[in-house]
């Protein structure tokens, strides 16, 4: 019987319910880990996590600023382009006008010089005219008194008939060419 008895107190326990002195001590540690982790783990790991969120916030924070500085700068340097640009502009544009200027000071540079070539020329020139003019009346007064000597039979050694004779043919002799140069004209 004895045998009899165990198997009906085995058949009345069930396995899936444990007895109530291991409740009672399960729940004791339950309640005494829930401490601790309460007390200790749950303040540090707090702790952590804010030290965490504020190291995260702060790294956001100093990228914003960076970012912001960068933008900055990038605005500051377009700013400088900008204004390089527009001065190399107007250093291109001076160069030009100041090249124009200067072509043109050359140019009446040149105009001068060639208008005083010219009239240094020109005045030469009438010079030289002058003097073969005078050179040539001298020549031609000899010779024309020369041939009045010879056609008149008769000495023209008077210098102040000899003068007259000589200016009378040249007279005769510019009249002369100038028919001449208006009937052709």
């Amino acid at each position: 019987m004895l045998h009899t008895v165990h198997v009906v107190a085995a058949e009345s326990h069930n396995p899936l319910l444990p007895e109530p002195s291991d409740l009672i001590w399960a729940a004791i540690c339950f309640i005494i880990l829930l401490i601790f982790f309460w007390r200790m783990v749950l303040p540090r790991m707090q702790k952590m996590l804010d030290e965490r969120a504020a190291a995260i916030e702060g790294n956001i924070a100093k990228a914003d600023a960076a970012q912001h500085e960068a933008e900055a700068l990038l605005e500051e340097y377009t700013a400088q382009l900008a204004d390089a640009r527009s001065e190399a502009a107007n250093i291109r544009e001076q160069a030009r006008d100041d090249g124009k200027r200067i072509v043109a000071e050359h140019k009446d540079q040149a105009s001068a010089e060639a208008a005083r070539i010219t009239a240094t020329a020109h005045s030469q020139i009438e010079a030289e005219r002058h003097a073969a003019s005078v050179s040539l009346r001298s020549e031609v007064g000899s010779l024309a008194l020369d041939l009045a000597s010879g056609v008149i039979g008769e000495s023209l050694d008077d210098d102040k008939r000899a003068a007259g004779v000589v200016d009378r043919f040249l007279a005769e002799l510019e009249v002369s060419d100038a028919n001449k140069a208006g009937s052709t004209t």
